[in-house]
């Protein structure tokens, strides 16, 4: 804790999600808010203003004016972030998954010098995957070495569940955020033993793994899925993608067979989750938010390996004997993207002109070739691999 009393929270990851969602809720909550990040231009531009602007674009949307923040660059001064890492309340995370690991011995340098009598160290990875924080607390462990049981026991570690879509921001924005006004936080409460961290607008949960399976394998597939096939056909923005009927109905229909998937795997209301669904497609819908294809389907090795938001339902799906072609064929436009700026597409498509269909889909998707959903998603290559070499 701070002097005179204030709370703290240290967020790693001052991109628009940080800044636009995860920091702003913060600020809400009474935090002083101490963004980390590697990019010196933006912890520079950060820590030239006193002020910024979350703006929310589409109906029901409002101006959030962000006060009481700084910035700490974790590149050059990562004794700075361990730090204010050993004071704050909270810490939380908005970096990408695979970036955790780089996060983690900070966090560790910051426990060792917390005050064993302080309060816990209230930790979450606000990532778009499943069990993030327990991924943090696993690498955090890992970092810790052999003083892991006592630094671990100076922290609570809570996954949480988050969505907002926050869209490419203009090239002069400064750091002002522009995001839709929906947004949903559900985080686990047994981790804080009653002893929450302020955040308002979030919700606390028993169980958070429908949360998570519902919010990825809905917006996140559905997203997705609508820039895979905005781009198949030639569209530029995704409020533009959904205008187009057979896209509509193509993602419609990817997002039928994921409900399907989480009434049986969660038992969840069907006439909710088409509720859910109609709201989510709403949302990509908002010609306020200027998003394209290209943003959303970057990564697409990541986001058609094992547990993501394509192979992971449609494999729990095939497993129960429940329809997956709709979500193959999310898979199979998720096989054509092509972005030279984006290094994961790059591989992708060299991959798919390099390997023999079995060894790709088992490389890329994780997928046994023994399992129910494997002979469709090596089709989907294979077909993708035919039209290549044409």
């Amino acid at each position: 804790m701070t002097a005179a009393g204030t709370r703290k929270a240290v967020h790693f990851g001052a991109g628009n999600i940080g800044r636009g969602f995860v920091g702003l809720l913060l600020h809400e909550g009474g935090y002083e808010v101490v963004f980390s990040d590697v990019a010196d231009a933006l912890v520079d531009a950060i820590n030239d203003v006193d002020s910024y602007t979350v703006h929310e674009a589409g109906p029901g949307g409002a101006d959030h004016v962000v006060t009481g923040f700084r910035a700490v660059n974790s590149k050059s001064d990562p004794e700075g972030v361990a730090e204010e890492v050993a004071t704050a309340d909270v810490v939380t995370t908005a970096v990408g998954p695979t970036v955790l690991r780089f996060v983690a011995p900070t966090i560790v340098a910051g426990l060792a010098r917390r005050s064993p009598d302080a309060a816990p160290l209230q930790v979450m990875a606000c990532e778009n995957a499943i069990g993030a924080t327990d991924t943090l607390r696993a690498e955090v462990e890992r970092a810790a070495g052999a003083d892991a049981e006592e630094l671990l026991s100076r922290a609570v570690f809570a996954n949480t569940a988050v969505d907002r879509i926050v869209p490419g921001q203009p090239a002069d924005g400064g750091v002002d955020v522009t995001v839709e006004p929906y947004f949903e936080w559900a985080i686990e409460s047994g981790a804080f033993g009653g002893d929450l961290p302020s955040i308002p607008g979030a919700h606390f949960v028993d169980d958070l793994a429908p949360y998570i399976e519902r919010k990825l394998f809905t917006v996140n597939t559905g997203h997705a899925a609508t820039a895979y096939f905005g781009a198949r056909a030639g569209i530029e923005r995704i409020s533009d993608a959904l205008a187009d009927p057979d896209i509509a109905t193509r993602v419609s229909a990817a997002l039928e067979e994921t409900s399907a998937v989480l009434v049986a795997e969660h038992g969840l209301d069907p006439a909710d989750l088409a509720e859910y669904r109609a709201t989510i497609l709403e949302r990509f819908r908002n010609p306020a938010l200027v998003d394209t294809v290209q943003r959303v389907g970057r990564q697409p090795l990541r986001k058609i390996s094992r547990h993501e938001r394509f192979i992971g339902p449609a494999a729990m799906a095939a497993e129960r004997g429940l329809p997956t072609v709709a979500l193959i064929g999310a898979v199979t436009a998720a096989l054509e993207f092509e972005e030279p700026e984006d290094e994961q597409a790059v591989e992708l498509q060299k991959l798919l002109r390099t390997e023999d269909a079995e060894t790709f889909t088992a490389r890329a998707t994780g997928l046994d070739p023994e399992h129910p959903l494997f002979p469709a998603v090596r089709d989907a290559v294979a077909s993708r691999q035919t039209a290549l070499r044409a």
